[in-house]
């Protein structure tokens, strides 16, 4: 797609951009934040200035701007604090994984309300749910919102990943000529992304002093009104079961492709007998074999984390094998077969196998680990699921020859 150029640095924008869906006086389109990965960055100030092009190919107005805030550096858009269907149905988008990596706002500074000089600056991710989130719980207030390039991931994984970090806050507050824009010098980080930010060298590079906001979002307006002062409830973390079940269906679609896959090799395996291949075998010794592994999916991928608390083990590895266990032992004892001892043994090292990799993958949407016990935990589970997954197809063809 080709891309259009950006604003000479040395040509102001002779009047706002107009608002979504109108057209400039030179009648040509309205533009405003670039599309993901496709528009190079604008000077500041200069961002929204008309385009050349007539047809903007590179620009688009979201539909959550509502109007411009004038600043002494340029217009900044405003932001609505309501989310439309658009939004929510995006929202539901990620919640299932589709299109997770172009889910993103342009990352600059924005408003809610009308703020001032004097307004709060609370900084976020340009993953736009959670932008959507910060705005939303903004509603009533006056607030400039600054967003930081964290190519389309939320704050904790991007806080983790080095990419929300004290290097890209300082970047964007000289981008966006902030200290031009407001009186003070305060910036508001949400908590979860403390772990990529050090205050001291936001404050030694830029002049700003980091405070650190709540973990929810919806705590802002009680954290505001109390002068910037949270309670132990606001620092604490909880990972409910609804939170948990937020998490499952990104998980299962996630295993779609490799169940593809799987579902493959076990029909051609399934066929694998005395006359070398039959079709017979393989729709029903494949049937069954995939009935085993969308059990193993489920039980590692939903059961699991819904019930994460109550299973013993400390190790997500640890709690998918025995559950899946268990659910292999409810299956041989719920249905009458006359599998032979290495179709048991097959399906009671498999079945735990797939439930162990699919929980010990949900640790990267937990808050009971950290990255260096997640690849401590990997380093010790893959081997031995891997040899489990081994001696059960071993087992499960050896019994038909």
């Amino acid at each position: 797609m080709p891309m259009a150029k950006p604003a000479e640095k040395t040509q102001p924008p002779a009047a706002p951009c107009c608002p979504p869906g109108k057209r400039s006086e030179a009648n040509k389109p309205c533009c405003c934040d670039p599309l993901p990965k496709q528009a190079p960055a604008s000077p500041a100030g200069a961002c929204c200035q008309p385009p050349a092009a007539d047809d903007c190919p590179a620009y688009r107005h979201w539909p959550f701007v509502s109007g411009w805030q004038e600043t002494v550096t340029g217009p900044v858009p405003q932001v609505g604090t309501n989310l439309n269907w658009s939004d929510r149905v995006g929202h539901w988008q990620m919640r299932w994984g589709f299109g997770r990596d172009r889910y993103r706002v342009a990352p600059r500074l924005y408003a809610v309300g009308t703020p001032n000089d004097r307004s709060p600056v609370l900084v976020s991710a340009n993953y736009k749910m959670s932008f959507d989130l910060l705005r939303q719980s903004l509603d009533g207030l006056d607030a400039w919102i600054l967003v930081i390039d964290t190519r389309g991931i939320n704050v904790w994984c991007a806080a983790g990943k080095g990419t929300f970090s004290s290097r890209e806050i300082v970047r964007q507050l000289s981008r966006c000529e902030l200290d031009r824009v407001i009186s003070h010098r305060t910036l508001i980080v949400p908590q979860l992304g403390a772990p990529g930010v050090a205050a001291h060298q936001v404050k030694r590079d830029s002049g700003f002093a980091v405070i650190y906001g709540p973990v929810r979002a919806n705590d802002l307006k009680a954290f505001l009104a109390a002068g910037m002062k949270t309670t132990p409830e606001m620092r604490r973390v909880t990972f409910s079961t609804l939170d948990r079940l937020v998490l499952t269906p990104v998980e299962l679609t996630g295993m779609v492709k490799p169940a593809l896959w799987a579902a493959l090799v076990l029909f051609i395996a399934g066929g694998i007998g005395p006359d070398l291949f039959s079709i017979d075998a393989a729709l029903t010794r494949g049937t069954i074999a995939l009935g085993c592994l969308l059990a193993g999916i489920l039980t590692g991928a939903v059961v699991v984390p819904l019930l994460l608390p109550w299973i013993p083990g400390r190790a997500f590895a640890l709690k998918g094998a025995l559950f899946g266990l268990l659910v292999s032992l409810l299956m041989l004892a719920g249905i009458e077969t006359k599998g032979s001892w290495p179709d048991t043994l097959a399906l009671l090292l498999a079945l735990p196998a797939v439930s162990s990799y699919c929980a010990m993958n949900f640790t990267g949407s937990t808050t009971f680990t950290s990255p260096s016990g997640v690849e401590k935990e990997m380093r010790r589970a893959i081997p031995g699921q891997l040899a489990a997954l081994l001696l059960a197809g071993a087992c499960w063809i050896g019994a038909a020859l």
